[in-house]
């Protein structure tokens, strides 16, 4: 399936503008997702079950690790149609308090060359309310993360105001949650990122923690920030009701990756996702991991293509896995490829299960 979609599907929608494109692709998921039967006949070409993918953490039950990462379904439209196709949860958004209109198009470019796409959406979303309403009553095969960060506009820049804003979006989008991402890392809003250095953290997570949410907070984390911030981030969230992390965002810093400056010439601002990340969320996964030991869940995301690119993040301490570039470039037969590849992968090594693989790297 993944040659198929390589050589006659893909090509099509590269001519075509990206933003275009993602926009048919959520139509008709959404569109396949209300019928038994199409979900049937994807599910009978895509999905893929093994025992040895399975895995409970913190109460919730997951058939496999591979999740679409939050950045896709910005408005929860494709919960109904994405176990079909094999994936084992998804996290929806990001969502903000009120809602987005976004940056200015153009705002999505591909990279082929580099099997990377840069990203400038600035969290274009519904908000919460209408997306609460969305999903009021309903119920889905796989479990469900929200993604909420603060509301892209000038009125959220002051710290307080921020603060309210996460706070506001935290308490309408919990109930519909099996657990919640807190995004202090997208490179694309207004203000930038000012909840990702430590103190304002600890101001943020502290009015977090009086909420008292019982479903598991975990923090999305840039591969752009210094190591001495992450430890200091971690030295936070000892001390406040945070179950794991999600590695990693977008990187921001062109600078540092392997791309030269010039390919850039004719794409705007954003950050870039896909094989770019690849190396940086490897690195930040292995340094949190070994720093905390392994009491925080890391959920593992950035330049996934392949079942040795996902079995790569276990071992260095990933026990969930998130991707998006990844399905655009390789289509949707890559989620039962790299399912099967990883329990190949584990039977290679003699692991039962893949929570067994978790960190083995430094074991």
């Amino acid at each position: 399936m993944i040659k198929i979609y390589q050589k006659l599907i893909r090509p099509v929608f590269f001519k075509i503008d990206p933003e275009r494109v993602h926009n048919m692709i959520l139509f008709y998921g959404k569109l396949l997702g209300k019928f038994y039967l199409t979900k049937n006949i994807l599910r009978f070409m895509f999905n893929y079950q093994n025992d040895k993918l399975k895995q409970k953490i913190h109460g919730i039950e997951f058939s496999n690790p591979i999740g679409l990462a939050a950045g896709f379904d910005k408005d929860a439209q494709l919960m109904n149609i994405l176990p079909s196709i094999g994936f084992g949860y998804e996290e929806i958004g990001t969502i903000t308090a009120k809602s987005c209109t976004g940056n200015p198009k153009p705002r999505l470019w591909r990279m082929p060359k580099y099997k990377s796409i840069v990203v400038n959406y600035g969290l274009k979303n519904l908000g919460c309310k209408a997306i609460a309403k969305r999903l009021k009553g309903r119920q889905f095969d796989f479990p469900l993360g929200i993604n909420i960060a603060k509301t892209n506009s000038k009125e959220t820049v002051d710290r307080e105001a921020g603060i309210k804003d996460y706070v506001d979006g935290f308490s309408m989008m919990e109930p519909f949650a099996d657990y919640i991402t807190i995004n202090i890392s997208c490179p694309n809003a207004y203000g930038g990122q000012p909840f990702s250095d430590s103190e304002s953290l600890n101001g943020l997570l502290h009015k977090i923690d009086e909420i008292k949410i019982s479903k598991p907070i975990f923090l999305k984390l840039s591969p752009d920030l210094p190591i001495e911030e992450v430890d200091k981030i971690i030295a936070v969230c000892d001390r406040h009701n945070i179950q794991g992390f999600v590695i990693s965002n977008l990187v921001k810093n062109r600078s540092k990756t392997y791309i030269p400056a010039k390919e850039f010439s004719k794409i705007g601002e954003g950050g870039l996702s896909g094989k770019v990340v690849y190396d940086f969320s490897n690195e930040l996964i292995s340094h949190v991991y070994k720093k905390t030991k392994g009491r925080y869940i890391i959920i593992g995301c950035g330049g996934i293509f392949t079942a040795e690119d996902a079995y790569e993040k276990i071992k260095r301490g990933a026990s969930l896995l998130q991707l998006i570039t990844g399905l655009i470039y390789e289509g949707p037969g890559v989620i039962k490829e790299i399912n099967k590849g990883i329990v190949e992968l584990l039977e290679k090594d003699g692991f039962t299960n893949i929570s067994e693989a978790v960190g083995s790297e430094y074991s």
